[in-house]
């Protein structure tokens, strides 16, 4: 299992994860589409906020159910938090924001959010 270390782009917000990134969401949503977000789904327990979450912005849409957690200074969203369908915590971390992630390198999953 390897580590990775993110942050938005002021470093505000840092954070940890660790897992084998597979392959990535590219959701079509009005929220993913416009940030350009690449997801990698992990358990809660594997994502690891290194910053005091006071820092962290959260806004919630559609059914509120999922935090998305920006920076209020740079706008720059590293991560969401939320429930996979069997109810487990789930951690969405946005690879784009991950240290020495190579992008061209992942495998990417269309998903029709828009529809949703």
């Amino acid at each position: 299992m390897t580590s990775y270390t993110g942050s938005c782009h002021c470093g505000a917000i840092r954070s940890s994860v660790s897992g084998t990134i597979g392959p990535v969401i590219e959701c079509n949503c009005s929220m993913c589409s416009p940030k350009g977000s690449l997801l990698w789904f992990v358990p809660r327990s594997e994502f690891r906020l290194e910053t005091p979450e006071k820092d962290v912005s959260t806004y919630k849409f559609n059914k509120h159910v999922i935090e998305h957690k920006f920076c209020a200074n740079c706008g720059i969203g590293p991560y969401a938090l939320g429930r996979d369908p069997k109810g487990n915590e789930m951690a969405a971390i946005n690879v784009r924001c991950l240290e020495g992630v190579d992008l061209q390198a992942l495998q990417r999953m269309p998903f029709d959010g828009r529809s949703r």
